[in-house]
């Protein structure tokens, strides 16, 4: 018989809940110090049943008990208020959310991850720039899962250039256009000092990363589409984002 594990008033939050069974639902939780976990929440659909504290973007302290993947959700209390924000930046936390479900191993701690991810929320929701925010934190997941992007030299092992120009092949780095081929995407030098540095403020540049750090993310999310982008092209073409985001 395996050994029974407790988890007591750990820092959390909730990436993601769908209903079990009649009245119960399975939460999807981040935590500081062991990583992602799933716990059934037992009666939270009942009638009457205050469950505001189970919602996303809430900070919390959650207690569960158990000895399988799927443990039994004992406390869950806030510690602090809910971040509140609309639209397209409510989007991009739900984006966030959907990556750590995607990429993080169930029980594996990430408590720098953690970090990012607390940072990145608060940044959204106080309204700092939103390509930034999710490059750095794209970036940042990316080393914590030990496929960090190469930013400081080329494939030859020359420091970039900031007026060079490259094509960058996720998994391999930045090819020097000389190399020759018409592999990867065209980026400048100065766009990836500019993520290895964190310091993003022009839109050429975030518009370049932005196609860098995707591409590198669709090989690890297995080609599986994400839903937060399809909400976005939903939303893009006033199609039933809603129904797409709640699935």
């Amino acid at each position: 018989m395996s050994e029974q594990r407790r988890i007591e008033l750990e820092p959390a939050w909730v990436l993601h809940h769908r209903p079990f069974r009649d009245s119960s639902e399975i939460v999807e939780l981040f935590t500081r110090e062991y990583g992602r976990v799933a716990a059934v929440a037992r009666g939270s659909r009942r009638p009457g049943r205050r469950r505001e504290s189970l919602e996303p973007f809430r900070p919390m302290l959650v207690s569960c008990r158990g000895n399988g993947e799927l443990q039994t959700l004992t406390a869950a209390e806030p510690r602090g208020p809910s971040l509140r924000t609309t639209g397209q930046r409510l989007l991009s936390m739900f984006y966030l959310n959907e990556l750590l479900l995607r990429l993080l191993q169930k029980h594996d701690a990430h408590p720098e991850t953690f970090a990012d991810y607390e940072r990145a929320l608060a940044e959204l929701g106080a309204g700092k720039p939103e390509a930034a925010v999710l490059r750095v934190f794209e970036k940042r997941l990316l080393n914590a899962m030990g496929y960090g992007l190469n930013l400081i030299a080329d494939t030859e092992g020359q420091p970039l250039a900031a007026d060079g120009m490259y094509r960058y092949v996720p998994e391999l780095g930045a090819v020097p256009l000389h190399e020759g081929g018409d592999q990867g995407l065209l980026v400048r030098g100065s766009s990836l000092l500019a993520l290895a540095a964190e310091e993003l403020d022009d839109e050429q540049t975030l518009r370049e990363l932005r196609h860098v750090l995707q591409r590198t993310l669709d090989i690890y999310l297995g080609g599986r589409p994400l839903k937060s982008r399809e909400v976005l092209r939903a939303m893009r073409a006033g199609g039933p984002a809603g129904e797409i985001l709640a699935e």
